[in-house]
């Protein structure tokens, strides 16, 4: 019946095919079905005439780009899930019946039906006999008509495009293409692109399909898949559901450094992040550590008049001690451990690089190592060598943690550098990426510093056994050795292992070599035996 609900008509289609005896059966099926997702109304389908571009003709190229032309992070996502999603693509529909969006260039004769794609305004304006701007939105590009070589009358078809072609073709129309190439030639195809995996259905693959129909390669030179925020038992995050946490709400309570930190580092990009309360706290106390090692030797300095332009660290590597040179060899290594992570878009591995290079190299070692060297005199060269070694070493930080906590960086550095030299970059975001400074590296070093760590590590722990504190000194401290390289290690390091055991000596002895020791009561026979 006219008028009639197409729900409400089923009870009467049904009746009006039994009363003729043409229904074999009729019941109920639960299946999934599309709804508004606003008003959560039933979407009836019809059977409508639409636009699609061919793109089984075009499959085979789009392929070949994935396969050939496109580097993936991670790999599967390419050879698999996009891969497999394109290789059974169907044709695909670019129109839409709707108001808002960009007019489908097309114009057919109302006579001989015979069409026409206009590919620019100019084109259109000339075509049309027009004088003057025209105006390329509905209503008014639908009446713009002009004549067809039959005679008769070539009008828009209302149609306009689907969202997603526009998605499609920004990457070369954000450029000014076609009607500008200067920049098109200059910066297409992108060098990078990232999105969330449900794009492999969507803007990854609108991209390919427009730049392959238009210039037979792909838009971008390598894709960077990421997951999405879940809930602390990975379910989707949902106002229906109450277990939405705002970002402002993060925000308010730790700061935008330590929610960027956080989702970076929890997991990697393509993996789902399970949002946990207590881990945006653990990464919070990381950052207030990076902040108070920091602040530390600033009002020593400042007391000194320590002025690093005088006293850059490369000048002073002949009054440092070894624990200096450690450290920015150290620093080295985490500039070349985030740069190798960066470029392979591990930005999970590149923020926990950086996060053990300030808890466990800086905070915890060096720190302690030089703290009683920043009180003595201001003239003192070993004194002066601590300051330029932590000048270094932060404002190198405040340039490495700039992607990951960049108001912390910004901070840092307006107060090191800009605070100090008004003709360098004005922000830190406008400093080149740090590279590894040769002159500090030393490898040797690096692992030397690590066997002399372990031995105190175990030094400690042997004093537990016994309780005995560390502020109470031993006599002697004995080690057998797995390899020369421990024996190297602790004489080269032997001032730093002394210092650290709080002990009046290190016997090494010979690699493989028995040693049998006695326990007592007495502080100044005591000897403990880490392993090494």
């Amino acid at each position: 019946m006219p008028g009639m609900n197409i729900r409400e008509a089923n009870d009467t289609i049904i009746a009006d095919l039994k009363s003729k005896d043409l229904l074999l059966s009729h019941g109920k099926i639960n299946h999934r079905y599309g709804h508004c997702w606003r008003c959560k109304t039933a979407i009836i389908y019809l059977a409508t005439e639409q636009w699609f571009l061919d793109v089984s003709q075009m499959k085979d190229e789009m392929l070949n780009a994935i396969d050939n032309d496109v580097t993936w992070h991670p790999e599967w996502a390419g050879s698999a899930r996009f891969r497999d999603w394109v290789a059974d693509a169907r044709d695909w529909c670019i129109s839409r019946q709707r108001y808002w969006g960009i007019p489908v260039p097309i114009w057919t004769c109302v006579d001989c039906k015979e069409r026409a794609v206009i590919g620019t305004k100019q084109e259109l304006i000339t075509k049309a006999q027009l004088t003057g701007d025209i105006e390329l939105h509905r209503p008014y590009v639908d009446e713009i008509e002009f004549k067809c070589d039959c005679g008769g009358r070539m009008v828009r078809t209302k149609d306009v495009f689907d969202v997603w072609f526009d998605s499609a073709v920004a990457s070369f129309a954000t450029l000014g293409f076609p009607g500008k190439t200067e920049k098109f030639e200059e910066m297409w195809p992108a060098d990078f692109i990232t999105e969330g995996h449900d794009q492999t259905r969507g803007w990854f693959y609108s991209q390919l399909g427009a730049s392959v129909a238009a210039f037979g390669k792909t838009p971008y030179k390598s894709v960077l898949m990421h997951g999405f925020t879940m809930d602390k038992d990975g379910k989707k995050m949902s106002k229906s559901l109450g277990n939405v946490v705002a970002p402002d709400e993060v925000i308010e309570k730790y700061g935008a450094d330590v929610l960027r930190a956080y989702s970076l580092a929890s997991s990697a990009p393509w993996d789902d992040l399970k949002f946990v309360w207590e881990d945006v706290a653990t990464i919070n106390r990381n950052v207030n550590i990076l902040w108070n090692v920091y602040k530390f030797p600033l009002p020593y300095m400042v007391l000194d008049k320590f002025n690093p332009a005088e006293h850059p660290a490369e000048s002073l590597i002949e009054n440092m001690r070894e624990e200096d040179k450690w450290i920015l060899s150290r620093l080295q290594s985490a500039v070349s451990e985030v740069t190798a992570a960066m470029d392979e878009k591990m930005l999970h591995k590149a923020v926990r690089s950086l996060f053990n290079f300030i808890l466990e190299d800086l905070s915890r070692w060096y720190i302690q190592l030089i703290r009683p060297r920043t009180w003595t005199e201001a003239t003192d060269p070993d004194k002066l060598a601590v300051y330029a070694t932590l000048y270094e070493t932060y404002v190198t930080l405040s340039k490495l943690i700039a992607p990951f906590m960049p108001y912390l960086a910004e901070t840092m550095y307006q107060n090191l550098v800009r605070n100090i030299d008004e003709n360098a970059p004005i922000s830190v975001h406008m400093n080149d990426w740090p590279a590894v400074k040769e002159i500090f590296v030393n490898s040797e070093l690096e692992e030397h510093m690590k066997i002399v760590r372990n031995v105190v590590e175990a030094s400690s722990n042997a004093r537990q056994k016994v309780g005995r504190k560390l502020r109470w000194p031993i006599s002697e401290i004995v080690v057998v050795p797995t390899d020369e390289n421990v024996s190297a290690a602790l004489t080269h390091l032997r001032d730093v292992l002394l210092e650290q055991t709080n002990s009046k000596d290190i016997k090494v002895l010979a690699v493989g070599e028995k040693w049998k020791f006695r326990c007592s009561n007495d502080a100044e026979s005591e000897s403990s035996r880490p392993d090494i």
